[in-house]
């Protein structure tokens, strides 16, 4: 019995690091080829910040996502835009409160007026922000969404031919 709880101690442990595990992209270039993926999935690219509280309000919505299209090709990656030295540390405190699964980057590049138009020459730079694309389309917007606005939206893109 001693054996096993040390096992299953050690696995939440291990899965729980594994977990933390957040990248850090200080140059939006090294950052760019999430945003350019060509293949079967749909791409949902959420910007945001733990000190956004839109951003903090929308979170739920890609939790209920995350576990609604898990058999789907359908990939959430929510990109903190925190800051500072101890950005890290706060994202990863933000996502073992919330209960975040899905994958989690920091953009930490500081020249954001160099690559926002990248992202899309409809941006403002407000957050929240997502980009929903595919091999067939790419469409962004700035605002907070409900998850029935959000799935029907992820219905259509993964219902095209």
């Amino acid at each position: 019995m001693e054996k096993l709880l040390f096992i299953l101690v050690i696995f939440f442990i291990g899965a729980h690091m594994q977990a933390q595990n957040i990248p850090v992209y200080d140059e939006f270039e090294d950052y760019q080829f999430l945003l350019e993926k060509n293949n079967d999935t749909t791409y949902i690219i959420n910007f945001w910040a733990t000190y956004c509280a839109p951003c903090v309000k929308e979170m739920p919505v890609f939790r209920k996502l995350e576990k609604d299209y898990s058999d789907k090709p359908v990939k959430i990656i929510l990109t903190s835009l925190d800051f500072g030295s101890n950005a890290t540390e706060r994202v990863r405190r933000f996502m073992n409160k919330h209960n975040i699964r899905s994958e989690v980057v920091i953009l930490d590049d500081p020249n954001s007026n160099s690559w926002i138009d990248k992202v899309s020459p409809r941006w403002s730079g407000a957050l929240p922000a997502t980009l929903i694309y595919n091999s067939n389309s790419n469409v962004f917007y700035e605002q907070t969404f409900t998850y029935e606005e959000l799935n029907k939206i992820i219905q259509s893109k993964i219902q095209q031919p």
